[in-house]
Protein backbone atom coordinates (compact mmCIF):
# COMPACT_ATOMS: atom_id res chain seq x y z
CA UNK A 1 0.00 0.00 0.00
CA UNK A 2 1.32 3.38 -1.21
CA UNK A 3 2.12 6.11 1.54
CA UNK A 4 0.63 8.82 -0.12
CA UNK A 5 -1.12 9.32 -3.47
CA UNK A 6 1.36 9.43 -6.52
CA UNK A 7 1.11 12.95 -9.01
CA UNK A 8 -1.70 11.99 -11.43
CA UNK A 9 -0.63 10.80 -15.33
CA UNK A 10 -0.87 14.00 -17.31
CA UNK A 11 -2.61 13.32 -20.54
CA UNK A 12 -1.09 14.73 -23.98
CA UNK A 13 -2.26 17.21 -26.58
CA UNK A 14 -3.31 15.27 -29.50
CA UNK A 15 -1.09 17.21 -31.67
CA UNK A 16 1.70 16.37 -28.92
CA UNK A 17 4.00 13.78 -30.76
CA UNK A 18 6.75 12.75 -27.84
CA UNK A 19 3.86 9.81 -27.13
CA UNK A 20 4.94 6.61 -26.19
CA UNK A 21 2.76 2.85 -25.76
CA UNK A 22 1.44 3.64 -22.36
CA UNK A 23 0.94 7.38 -22.27
CA UNK A 24 -2.80 8.80 -22.84
CA UNK A 25 -4.16 11.77 -24.82
CA UNK A 26 -6.83 13.94 -24.15
CA UNK A 27 -8.80 14.34 -27.01
CA UNK A 28 -11.88 16.48 -25.45
CA UNK A 29 -8.86 18.89 -24.38
CA UNK A 30 -10.22 21.71 -25.82
CA UNK A 31 -13.86 21.53 -24.29
CA UNK A 32 -11.98 21.23 -21.15
CA UNK A 33 -9.59 24.09 -21.56
CA UNK A 34 -12.15 26.34 -22.40
CA UNK A 35 -13.77 26.18 -19.16
CA UNK A 36 -11.05 27.26 -17.11
CA UNK A 37 -11.18 31.10 -16.47
CA UNK A 38 -7.34 31.25 -16.59
CA UNK A 39 -4.17 28.94 -18.09
CA UNK A 40 -0.29 28.88 -17.94
CA UNK A 41 1.95 27.45 -19.83
CA UNK A 42 5.08 26.29 -18.02
CA UNK A 43 8.23 24.72 -19.35
CA UNK A 44 8.67 21.05 -18.89
CA UNK A 45 11.82 20.36 -17.63
CA UNK A 46 14.04 17.16 -18.02
CA UNK A 47 14.40 15.42 -14.79
CA UNK A 48 12.79 13.33 -12.81
CA UNK A 49 9.23 13.71 -10.55
CA UNK A 50 10.08 14.17 -7.23
CA UNK A 51 7.70 14.64 -4.15
CA UNK A 52 8.27 16.12 -0.54
CA UNK A 53 5.95 15.30 1.99
CA UNK A 54 6.09 14.57 5.58
CA UNK A 55 6.12 11.28 4.88
CA UNK A 56 9.30 11.51 3.10
CA UNK A 57 11.27 11.89 -0.07
CA UNK A 58 9.38 9.26 -3.07
CA UNK A 59 10.05 9.41 -6.85
CA UNK A 60 7.36 8.62 -8.85
CA UNK A 61 5.81 5.99 -6.83
CA UNK A 62 4.73 6.45 -3.71
CA UNK A 63 4.81 2.67 -2.33
CA UNK A 64 7.89 4.00 0.06
CA UNK A 65 10.24 7.00 0.06
CA UNK A 66 12.93 6.85 -2.08
CA UNK A 67 16.99 6.14 -1.48
CA UNK A 68 18.59 6.96 -5.15
CA UNK A 69 21.67 8.79 -4.80
CA UNK A 70 20.96 11.68 -6.75
CA UNK A 71 17.84 12.57 -4.52
CA UNK A 72 20.36 12.76 -1.52
CA UNK A 73 20.24 16.77 -1.41
CA UNK A 74 16.60 16.60 -1.27
CA UNK A 75 16.64 14.02 1.68
CA UNK A 76 18.77 16.55 3.19
CA UNK A 77 16.91 19.13 2.85
CA UNK A 78 13.98 17.58 3.60
CA UNK A 79 15.28 16.99 7.54
CA UNK A 80 15.37 20.45 7.89
CA UNK A 81 11.85 20.86 6.95
CA UNK A 82 9.53 18.14 7.33
CA UNK A 83 7.91 19.16 10.78
CA UNK A 84 6.96 22.63 8.84
CA UNK A 85 5.88 20.75 5.82
CA UNK A 86 2.19 19.58 7.47
CA UNK A 87 -0.53 18.47 4.62
CA UNK A 88 1.84 20.35 2.33
CA UNK A 89 3.23 17.98 -0.64
CA UNK A 90 5.68 19.59 -2.78
CA UNK A 91 6.24 18.37 -6.15
CA UNK A 92 9.25 19.11 -8.67
CA UNK A 93 11.41 18.58 -10.93
CA UNK A 94 14.61 17.16 -9.86
CA UNK A 95 17.78 18.16 -12.42
CA UNK A 96 20.45 16.68 -10.25
CA UNK A 97 20.93 13.53 -12.56
CA UNK A 98 21.64 14.21 -15.85
CA UNK A 99 19.10 12.37 -18.18
CA UNK A 100 18.30 13.55 -22.23
CA UNK A 101 18.67 17.33 -21.99
CA UNK A 102 22.01 18.67 -20.23
CA UNK A 103 21.04 22.34 -18.40
CA UNK A 104 23.79 25.01 -18.74
CA UNK A 105 22.24 27.88 -16.56
CA UNK A 106 20.27 26.23 -13.52
CA UNK A 107 20.96 27.86 -10.32
CA UNK A 108 18.83 25.03 -8.63
CA UNK A 109 18.44 21.21 -8.66
CA UNK A 110 14.76 21.20 -8.11
CA UNK A 111 12.26 23.36 -9.22
CA UNK A 112 8.48 22.84 -8.06
CA UNK A 113 5.73 22.68 -10.55
CA UNK A 114 2.79 21.91 -7.97
CA UNK A 115 1.79 21.83 -4.56
CA UNK A 116 -1.11 19.78 -3.38
CA UNK A 117 -2.74 19.77 -0.13
CA UNK A 118 -5.55 16.87 1.34
CA UNK A 119 -7.44 16.80 -2.12
CA UNK A 120 -7.23 19.68 -4.04
CA UNK A 121 -3.96 20.96 -6.05
CA UNK A 122 -3.30 24.86 -5.26
CA UNK A 123 -3.16 27.71 -7.56
CA UNK A 124 -0.23 29.14 -9.06
CA UNK A 125 0.10 31.97 -6.69
CA UNK A 126 0.17 29.87 -3.37
CA UNK A 127 2.67 26.86 -5.14
CA UNK A 128 4.98 30.25 -6.01
CA UNK A 129 4.33 31.40 -2.14
CA UNK A 130 5.13 27.77 -0.77
CA UNK A 131 7.92 27.10 -2.92
CA UNK A 132 9.97 30.33 -2.12
CA UNK A 133 8.96 29.66 1.77
CA UNK A 134 11.33 26.12 1.71
CA UNK A 135 13.57 28.10 -0.70
CA UNK A 136 12.49 26.53 -4.11
CA UNK A 137 12.47 28.00 -7.41
CA UNK A 138 9.41 27.15 -9.43
CA UNK A 139 9.72 25.82 -12.99
CA UNK A 140 9.50 28.67 -15.80
CA UNK A 141 6.30 30.01 -16.67
CA UNK A 142 6.19 30.74 -20.80
CA UNK A 143 2.61 32.66 -21.20
CA UNK A 144 -0.59 32.71 -19.61
CA UNK A 145 -3.96 33.11 -21.01
CA UNK A 146 -6.59 35.20 -19.67
CA UNK A 147 -9.34 34.11 -22.02
CA UNK A 148 -8.04 31.45 -24.70
CA UNK A 149 -7.76 32.76 -28.04
CA UNK A 150 -9.15 30.42 -31.19
CA UNK A 151 -8.07 26.58 -30.62
CA UNK A 152 -5.74 27.32 -34.14
CA UNK A 153 -3.97 29.69 -32.83
CA UNK A 154 -3.72 28.50 -29.58
CA UNK A 155 -2.02 25.20 -30.81
CA UNK A 156 -0.21 27.37 -33.32
CA UNK A 157 1.25 29.31 -30.37
CA UNK A 158 2.16 26.10 -28.65
CA UNK A 159 4.11 24.41 -31.65
CA UNK A 160 6.20 27.54 -32.08
CA UNK A 161 7.15 27.82 -28.51
CA UNK A 162 8.48 24.30 -28.45
CA UNK A 163 10.67 25.50 -31.14
CA UNK A 164 12.97 27.58 -28.51
CA UNK A 165 15.77 26.86 -26.62
CA UNK A 166 14.45 25.77 -23.01
CA UNK A 167 15.00 28.67 -20.55
CA UNK A 168 18.66 27.49 -18.49
CA UNK A 169 19.94 26.32 -21.86
CA UNK A 170 18.99 23.53 -22.76
CA UNK A 171 22.01 20.74 -25.00
CA UNK A 172 21.70 17.38 -26.04
CA UNK A 173 23.38 14.57 -24.35
CA UNK A 174 24.34 12.31 -27.26
CA UNK A 175 24.96 15.43 -29.73
CA UNK A 176 26.14 17.92 -27.26
CA UNK A 177 24.69 20.47 -29.39
CA UNK A 178 21.57 22.97 -28.12
CA UNK A 179 18.45 22.03 -28.75
CA UNK A 180 15.10 23.11 -28.31
CA UNK A 181 13.21 22.83 -24.64
CA UNK A 182 11.64 18.63 -24.18
CA UNK A 183 7.80 20.47 -23.89
CA UNK A 184 5.46 22.84 -22.32
CA UNK A 185 2.89 21.72 -19.59
CA UNK A 186 -0.38 23.32 -19.50
CA UNK A 187 -2.50 23.69 -16.35
CA UNK A 188 -5.22 25.75 -14.45
CA UNK A 189 -3.78 28.89 -12.93
CA UNK A 190 -6.24 28.42 -9.84
CA UNK A 191 -6.90 26.10 -7.77
CA UNK A 192 -8.76 22.85 -8.20
CA UNK A 193 -9.64 19.23 -6.83
CA UNK A 194 -7.56 16.33 -6.95
CA UNK A 195 -9.72 14.24 -8.72
CA UNK A 196 -10.42 16.78 -11.57
CA UNK A 197 -6.61 16.70 -12.47
CA UNK A 198 -6.61 15.45 -15.83
CA UNK A 199 -8.83 18.30 -16.93
CA UNK A 200 -6.92 21.18 -15.87
CA UNK A 201 -3.55 19.99 -16.25
CA UNK A 202 -2.01 19.09 -20.27
CA UNK A 203 1.25 18.63 -21.82
CA UNK A 204 3.28 18.51 -25.31
CA UNK A 205 6.09 16.74 -25.09
CA UNK A 206 8.45 17.02 -28.56
CA UNK A 207 9.80 14.03 -30.44
CA UNK A 208 12.73 12.10 -29.97
CA UNK A 209 13.20 13.35 -26.55
CA UNK A 210 14.18 10.43 -24.57
CA UNK A 211 18.21 9.45 -25.19
CA UNK A 212 18.40 7.31 -21.91
CA UNK A 213 17.14 3.73 -21.52
CA UNK A 214 16.36 1.27 -18.43
CA UNK A 215 20.79 1.24 -17.55
CA UNK A 216 21.17 5.15 -17.20
CA UNK A 217 21.23 4.71 -13.31
CA UNK A 218 24.57 2.84 -13.70
CA UNK A 219 26.55 5.78 -15.23
CA UNK A 220 24.94 8.94 -14.42
CA UNK A 221 26.01 11.98 -13.92
CA UNK A 222 25.45 15.29 -11.65
CA UNK A 223 24.41 18.09 -13.27
CA UNK A 224 26.56 20.98 -12.36
CA UNK A 225 25.02 24.53 -11.43
CA UNK A 226 25.83 27.60 -13.39
CA UNK A 227 28.29 28.20 -10.91
CA UNK A 228 30.19 25.17 -11.38
CA UNK A 229 30.44 25.47 -15.07
CA UNK A 230 33.94 24.67 -15.33
CA UNK A 231 33.73 21.52 -12.95
CA UNK A 232 34.17 17.74 -14.33
CA UNK A 233 31.46 16.11 -12.47
CA UNK A 234 32.20 12.75 -13.11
Amino acid sequence: MSVSRKYGRTYHYPFSPGTTSDDRINREYWDDLSRLETVIHTEKLDGENNCLSKYGVFARSHAAPTTSPWTAFLREKWNLIKRDLGDYEIFGENLYAIHSIRYQNIDSHYFVFGVRENEKWLSWEETEFIASAFDFPVVPVLLEYQGLPERMDFEKNVLEMVKQSGTFGSFDVQSGKPCTMEGIVTRNKYEYAVDEFQRNVFKYVRKGHVKTDEHWTRNWKRAPLKSESNVDFK
